[in-house]
């Protein structure tokens, strides 16, 4: 009988140990975790932040120039080669722009702006109600495509100068682009600095 009282304690110690154990088990078990999910948020916030601070930023110079204008709604403004500078520059005032597109049918021939006008016409002491465009446009203008890029056509408008640039696809002409709409591009999409911009605005 007193094996028997013995044995029966020395079970109820044990137990009483192994639920102490166990208490003990989770109460640190809770304690590591109450200190490992804060770690681990804290690691996946950096991991996170690697991938979007630490990865190069996006060229917005290589966007295609199609991307600028919207074909279906942006006006193209043109005008017969017989017509005379008067017209021209009546249409150019009337929708406020600075070049026109000079067309023999469907096909581009030649481009007649604002530099046309005065030096062309004014300073060289033609009557501008009788002269007409295809004789003081600029022939065969330097065209691009759809597909090149808007760092590509402000390396050219900067390098040659030139402040619009005919968008041909095909053979037909989908838009024309100023350099003042590049211009105006570059500083809603925070491209180039400031000496850039500047330069390019000068030139618009």
């Amino acid at each position: 009988m007193r094996k028997l009282l013995d044995r029966s304690a020395i079970g109820c110690a044990l137990s009483l140990l192994a639920s102490a154990a166990l208490a003990v088990q989770l109460e640190d078990t809770q304690e590591f975790a109450g200190y490992a999910f804060p770690a681990v948020f804290v690691g996946m916030m950096v991991v996170i932040g690697f991938f979007v601070y630490g990865m190069p930023p996006i060229d917005k110079r290589s966007t295609p120039l199609d991307r600028l204008f919207d074909v279906a709604n942006d006006p193209i403004y043109s005008i017969a080669a017989d017509a005379l500078v008067t017209d021209c520059t009546r249409k150019m005032t009337d929708k406020k722009i600075g070049a026109l597109i000079v067309m023999d049918g469907e096909q581009l021939i030649g481009i007649f702006t604002e530099r046309d006008a005065l030096g062309r016409v004014l300073a060289a002491g033609r009557d501008p109600c009788t002269t007409k465009v295809c004789e003081v446009m600029t022939s065969h203008p330097y065209c691009v495509t759809p597909e090149m890029t808007v760092g590509d056509a402000m390396a050219v408008v900067t390098n040659r100068r030139f402040r619009h640039l005919p968008v041909v696809a095909n053979g037909k002409v989908r838009g024309v682009l100023s350099s003042g709409d590049l211009t105006h591009w570059m500083v809603k999409n925070h491209v180039g600095d400031v000496n850039e911009l500047v330069a390019m605005a000068v030139r618009s």
